[in-house]
């Protein structure tokens, strides 16, 4: 059974993984918008994982018992700069997501809930991937400049990345 402030923790990053599919939903439509149907796509896979994350949180708050309470998403923006634009945004809100995930680690240690210590570790793991591919994805987009060829060859790549 959790501890209330863990329930509480759970639900508060439930919020924050739908938040973060909501982002990258409206990055997809507007990558959509300006013609970017490769960093569409990649947006679009990022809001399935997205989910995916705040299911997972879900199931586990209800395996042990706990109550989940779902509360309002927060409107994302819908506008960006340029493509490097949204994934400087998409790197910060991951290393926002990251911070959430560690301090949900150390509330689990401090609780000695040592289940939900395990539990967040799939969590931590999937936030040092998530970090290392915007930041490789910046480098490309720094490299090859704003528009361009180098900017399409990216289009192209990111409209391979698979579900």
């Amino acid at each position: 059974m959790l501890k209330k402030r863990i329930e509480e923790a759970l639900n508060e990053q439930i919020n924050k993984e739908m938040y973060s599919a909501y982002l990258y939903l409206s990055m997809s439509a507007h990558s959509t918008h300006i013609g970017l149907k490769g960093f569409a796509n990649w947006f679009m896979v990022q809001y399935k994982e997205e989910v995916t994350h705040a299911m997972k949180l879900y199931e586990y708050i209800q395996d042990q018992d706990g109550q989940v309470k779902l509360t309002n998403i927060e409107q994302p923006p819908t506008e960006f700069a340029s493509p490097l634009d949204m994934f400087e945004k998409t790197l910060k809100h991951e290393e926002f997501v990251t911070k959430s995930i560690n301090d949900l680690v150390d509330l689990a240690i401090k609780e000695n809930d040592h289940a939900t210590q395990i539990f967040l570790q799939w969590f931590v793991t999937e936030q040092i991937e998530e970090e290392a591919n915007d930041k490789e994805i910046i480098s490309k987009l720094k490299l090859v400049g704003e528009k361009g060829s180098g900017l399409f060859m990216i289009d192209r790549e990111l409209a391979a990345r698979k579900e």
